[in-house]
């Protein structure tokens, strides 16, 4: 071996034993200040409060827990069409790309170069200096054309040792992250259904509404034209007949802003279906009647697999503690790795002449940090401080889903309740209402007593069917919020 290659030897030994020691020498770095139950594995309650056992019903596809062909086509268009459910496809995209970004990173590198230039030194430069001292001859005219012609085609690898995994763990963060926003999606989309079918079940009872004022309007109607007779006979005064009229006037009222309230609602179902407003195609007859689908909590534990929030939270702290690794791992050296190959030449018909044009080269670099070290502690404590906050996020999402299924579930039992209640009481006022009209054709009631009945009648009903719309809203939110209403095996980050 000679003195030259023994004194690069030398130096590359040097140089490692001072990294090697430094990297001993290094202070601690500070540890992230985490609670001592922090973990992906959020304690929860065993079970909902008044909830009995069950396979929770967010397992049930959104196409088997719809029954109405209208909604369900509804849904169908607005998860192909809805704007910002496709701006979300987008996000998706942009994170899918991050991973490839990153798994770039840590794999080598290969850039094949061609090029072709000419140079002429100039005659007081050091490069011009040492051609003139140069003995001028045939040999060295023909060697050194002026000006000179350059001519290069090259492959250059260069590769970074990802000795302490610095690169894979952004990697693996990325794709966490990509999967997070897929369960973002997920989340977006049992939002998008339940909205649908909450509009849809509402513009149903806007039409049972409707259809009860309409005919809640003939009786009064009937009952007008009554007081009318009677006042021609002397039997009833121009106080009743007004009275009438003013309440017919003032339920014909309303008529026109229930719809006005059809037509804002047909809109928001035509806005979130992605289309123009249109007629949207609903079956109304047997509101009242429509069955209810029995929505079974299951156990809270399920949230965390079925709760697309929950997930994209955990895999959001899964990422940040990625994060974290990998600001880490900048405090330590860094091997890169660079060679190069091909043909050099200052005449282009001698390029590729070997081994005369052949060129080539490696290199292998040792780097690391050792005084300006502040801006990487900045950097770690800032990728601490963001596990902290997902950690917290990711339990506060928990808790979020928790009390929702606990208040739907009250919700639910409490308008249960309710509605039998206002069912008999509307029972009750239907049936007064002949009464009072019989009594006061008899002059043993007064007019007031037959407008107060039909107006509480009224209202009953019109309570009625709001009560029956917010049942069934209520199992659509215990749906969506234990989970339901998204495609697992087309959504799925785990499929």
């Amino acid at each position: 071996m000679s003195r030259r290659s023994n004194l690069i030897t030398a130096l590359g030994a040097a140089s490692a034993a001072l990294v090697l020691q430094a990297c001993s020498a290094l202070p601690p770095v500070d540890a992230p200040t985490l609670p001592s139950d922090a973990s992906a594995e959020a304690p929860v309650p065993e079970q909902y409060p008044g909830a009995g056992d069950g396979e929770s019903s967010a397992a049930i596809r959104w196409e088997q827990f719809f029954d109405d062909e209208h909604l369900i086509a509804l849904i169908d268009r607005a998860l192909e069409h809805n704007q910002e459910l496709n701006v979300l496809l987008q996000e998706i995209e942009i994170a899918r790309n991050e991973v490839g970004a990153r798994r770039g990173e840590y794999l080598p590198s290969l850039d094949v170069r061609a090029g072709a230039g000419i140079d002429k030194v100039g005659r007081y430069t050091r490069e011009g200096a040492v051609e003139e001292s140069l003995p001028l001859d045939e040999e060295r005219e023909k060697d050194f054309p002026e000006p000179l012609p350059d001519f290069l085609i090259s492959a250059d690898v260069s590769w970074e040792i990802d000795v302490w995994k610095r690169l894979r763990n952004a990697k693996k963060a990325a794709m966490l992250r990509y999967l997070a926003t897929r369960e973002g999606r997920n989340f977006m989309v049992t939002h998008l259904v339940a909205e649908l079918a909450s509009a849809y079940y509402e513009l149903m009872a806007l039409d049972n509404r409707l259809s009860i004022l309409d005919q809640m309007i003939d009786v009064q109607r009937s009952a007008l034209r009554a007081v009318k007779l009677q006042k021609a006979s002397a039997r009833a005064t121009e106080l009743a007949v007004r009275r009438f009229e003013a309440e017919v006037l003032g339920n014909e009222s309303q008529r026109y802003e229930i719809r006005q309230q059809i037509v804002e609602t047909e809109n928001r179902i035509n806005f979130l279906a992605g289309r123009y407003p249109q007629r949207v195609e609903r079956a109304s007859d047997g509101f009242d009647a429509r069955a209810l689908h029995a929505v079974q909590a299951g156990s809270p534990l399920a949230l965390l697999q079925l709760r697309p929030d929950v997930r994209q939270a955990e895999l959001e702290l899964a990422a940040a503690e990625l994060d974290v690794r990998a600001a880490r791992a900048r405090f330590y050296p860094a091997l890169e790795l660079s060679a190069g190959v091909g043909l050099h030449s200052a005449e282009g018909n001698s390029l590729f002449t070997t081994p005369e044009s052949l060129v080539y080269g490696l290199a292998g670099d040792l780097v690391m940090p050792l005084l300006n070290r502040a801006a990487i502690r900045a950097e770690y404590r800032n990728a601490t401080a963001e596990q902290l906050q997902a950690l917290w996020r990711y339990r506060q999402t928990v808790l979020n889903a928790f009390v929702e299924v606990a208040n739907q579930l009250a919700r639910i039992d409490n308008l249960a309740q309710s509605y039998d209640r206002k069912r008999s009481q509307v029972e009750a006022l239907t049936e007064s209402i002949a009464i009072a009209d019989r009594l006061f054709t008899s002059a043993r009631a007064e007019y007031t007593e037959v407008l107060f009945t039909q107006r509480d009648a009224l209202e009953s009903r019109m309570e009625l069917v709001e009560l029956r719309q917010q049942q069934l809203s209520a199992q659509v939110r215990l749906y969506q919020a234990l989970g339901g209403g998204y495609e697992r095996g087309e959504y799925d980050a785990e499929g």
